[in-house]
């Protein structure tokens, strides 16, 4: 009878010091933020379906994106009609029918707020990324997924949700929940 209530004790002791250690163990948004630094440069195709209320099915997009770290990343739409965006620092330039537009980010804080959490992601930049977003990261380094609430005003009052997600230090998708329920999903194939 002892023997069977020493082992009980042990069990419950064994049980509680790994529920108490494995918060240590946890995948963390720091942890996730070093994979995603090593990352300098990449490029990737992407396709996008985005749903929109009112429009029957989803509307398809697809191109190229790159990025070089710390600030540069090129999104290039390809179909259904060919367009760029194009962020270097504080700049961005937007082209489609052979017009262009430039302006700064600053001047358009829900692009730049989007533009961060792309940016900032990619270069593995806690102290950006949390400037503009509280963030909560699930999963582990083989699958995760990055959970960003804005904290700028105008954005949230945009964005009802945006999630990252990916492997190791690879951005594999991208969904935003828009405010008035549409909503778009990227996914991400990296060139290697």
């Amino acid at each position: 009878m002892r023997i069977d209530g020493g082992l009980r004790r042990v069990r419950w002791v064994v049980a509680l010091l790994l529920c108490a250690a494995a918060p240590a163990w946890a995948f963390d948004f720091n942890e996730l933020m070093g994979l995603l630094a090593r990352q300098k440069q990449g490029e990737a195709t992407f396709t996008e379906q985005r749903y929109v209320r009112g429009v029957d099915g989803p509307l398809a997009a697809s191109g190229t994106l790159s990025f070089t770290a710390p600030d540069q990343l090129v999104r290039r739409t390809l179909t259904p009609r060919p367009e760029t965006m194009a962020v270097d620092g504080n700049n961005l330039v937007l082209s489609r029918s052979g017009r262009t537009r430039n302006m700064t980010l600053d001047s358009v804080p829900e692009i730049q707020g989007l533009v961060e959490a792309m940016r900032a992601t990619l270069a593995g930049n806690p102290q950006v990324l949390q400037r503009y977003f509280t963030p909560t990261v699930t999963g582990n380094a083989d699958a995760w997924a990055l959970d960003l609430a804005p904290l700028d005003a105008r954005l949230s009052s945009q964005i009802a949700a945006l999630r990252l997600s990916g492997k190791a230090g690879e951005v594999l998708g991208v969904e935003m929940e828009f405010r008035g329920g549409d909503r778009s999903i990227m996914t991400i194939s990296p060139k290697r």
